[in-house]
């Protein structure tokens, strides 16, 4: 029945993307940035990852087979690129740009932290392009319901776009020093999830 596809898709990709938990990294990531330039990073991140999934549910499976890319090693690799933007957090390293007036900088950071880490591999990591894919198959090529499933992954990247905005208030809460802390804090625990990550793909890898 397309209703309980519809639950099924909406109830699994909210708890995968999990869009109110992204909202730590997300303050994390884009510190120092103004806002205007914050909410580009929110709109660009929805939109890549919305891409990817709506890409993954039409195609992805069979596009990672042909290039002989496993889920496991994305995971592995997600998480040894996640963990070096961990230890940039933790300990306060600021990318030199030195070439680059400040302007074309903020334009450049905003483009490259919209597209990893929060595009890939938090909003469309391992675990959401997973469950797209299991979702896709359950679809078994029918309009309908591939429709339905993309319109979920629409739903859902609004959402954490929506999620993103609300997070400004959230650090105008806490003040500078409550953000610094906050940045380290969520850096340890960036890089625990991301050597979460390696070992997952490690089980994954010698399980198969």
């Amino acid at each position: 029945m397309p209703l309980e596809y519809l639950v099924s898709a909406v109830v699994t990709l909210i708890v995968v993307v999990d869009p109110v938990g992204l909202v730590p990294t997300f303050l994390a990531v884009t510190t120092g940035i103004p806002p205007a330039a914050r909410r580009e990073v929110a709109l660009r991140a929805a939109v890549f990852a919305g891409a990817i999934l709506a890409g993954t549910a039409l195609a992805g499976d069979q596009l990672l087979r042909q290039l002989g890319i496993t889920l496991p090693a994305f995971r592995i690799a997600g998480g040894l690129l996640l963990f070096s933007i961990a230890s940039e957090m933790v300990f306060g390293v600021r990318i030199e740009r030195q070439s680059k007036d400040a302007e074309q900088a903020v334009e450049e950071h905003v483009r490259n932290i919209a597209a990893f880490p929060l595009a890939i591999p938090l909003m469309a990591g391992p675990g959401a392009l997973t469950a797209t894919v299991l979702l896709s198959g359950q679809a078994a090529f029918r309009p309908l319901y591939l429709a339905i499933l993309v319109g979920v992954i629409a739903g859902i990247a609004a959402l954490c776009f929506i999620v993103f905005l609300c997070a400004s208030a959230i650090e105008r809460g806490l003040g500078t020093t409550g953000n610094v802390l906050l940045s380290k804090l969520q850096g340890v625990l960036l890089a625990a999830l991301a050597v979460q990550y390696v070992i997952d793909g490690i089980r994954a890898v010698l399980a198969g």
